[in-house]
């Protein structure tokens, strides 16, 4: 009898540790999966944006690095920062940076707003496609990934120029008696931004309406609802989180971008990116370029990722 009790408070008790280890693995799984990604943020964001706020307080000298630092060890042992505001009262006064940020700020909500327009009207056709042909139709929309960023904005280049296959085109239908000027403006930047923009809104545009349950749209078509309304007043606040998602994608690189307004913009298009290119390489005012930098991530990512969070939250109250 004593030893059926033993056997039996031996494999109660080993029942409880294995319990008690397993459990404590499972919450050493989550905590390095939630580590993991923080960790990363810290390391690669976090640290090098300390430092850019750090050198855009300094001032701009000949010299490896181009700049002074702020920390200074005095005569008498004594640890002295000295910042220097100079770089960011030079973009509230100087007009440059004011039309720089006015012309991005332009030009990438209107390639956003654009983006939008394409990518829902795309999304919404491949989540109604039949399903033999969504893997067909989201692959053409990643396909231009495939091929080199720099050499498929060289092609809308090619397209565009006076010389091109848009106005050779047009040139021999005789629409036009002249070459236009297709190359070199706003509107140029614009179409490149689109073209290479468009599937960050289509796919998470998607992801939400492809997770759309029919029986929405099927009791509103059953209380009389025609097809225009449903689509405004069901379809498009269901899919809300991906249009956020899909316009901070698109509107925040866009916002920086360096390599289309370069080539497509010619020398009058005017962006943030320019530029920081720049005071970095061409002026080489490392402390300004830095103070241009940090003002961007207050001035537009900040609110923006505040707003998504937000907008994210009254979702999930709903």
């Amino acid at each position: 009898m004593m030893t059926i009790d033993f056997f039996s408070y031996s494999w109660r008790q080993g029942q409880e540790k294995l319990q008690s280890l397993y459990s404590k693995t499972k919450q050493a799984q989550y905590w390095g999966v939630v580590f993991a990604p923080y960790a990363w943020l810290f390391l690669f964001f976090l640290v090098p944006f300390i430092l850019i706020v750090k050198i855009s307080f300094s001032s701009a000298q000949i010299g490896i690095p181009p700049f002074s630092s702020i920390f200074e060890w005095s005569s008498d042992h004594l640890l002295k920062m000295q910042f220097n505001f100079t770089n960011y009262v030079s973009l509230l006064e100087d007009s440059f940076y004011r039309e720089a940020f006015i012309s991005s700020l332009k030009i990438a909500g209107s390639s956003t707003f654009f983006c939008l327009i394409l990518g829902y009207m795309m999304a919404y056709g491949i989540s109604r496609a039949n399903e033999k042909w969504r893997t067909i139709l989201l692959l053409l929309v990643v396909l231009p990934f495939w091929t080199s960023f720099l050499i498929r904005v060289y092609a809308w280049m090619s397209l565009l120029s006076t010389q091109g296959l848009i106005n050779g085109l047009l040139l021999k239908i005789g629409f036009i008696s002249a070459p236009l000027q297709l190359l070199d403006n706003s509107y140029a930047v614009s179409l490149g931004i689109i073209y290479c923009y468009l599937p960050f809104m289509i796919l998470p545009i998607y992801s939400t309406l492809e997770k759309l349950d029919p029986v929405y749209t099927e009791a509103a078509f059953d209380l009389g609802c025609t097809p225009w309304r449903v689509f405004w007043k069901i379809t498009v606040p269901l899919s809300m989180s991906g249009i956020i998602a899909g316009c901070v994608l698109v509107f925040i690189p866009a916002i920086g971008e360096f390599v289309i307004p370069e080539i497509l913009g010619g020398p009058d298009t005017l962006m943030i990116g320019r530029a920081l290119w720049w005071e970095f390489f061409n002026n080489r005012d490392w402390p300004l370029a830095c103070a241009l930098a940090v003002a961007i991530v207050l001035i537009f990512v900040a609110p923006i990722m505040y707003f998504q969070k937000k907008q994210i939250q009254a979702m999930e109250e709903l």
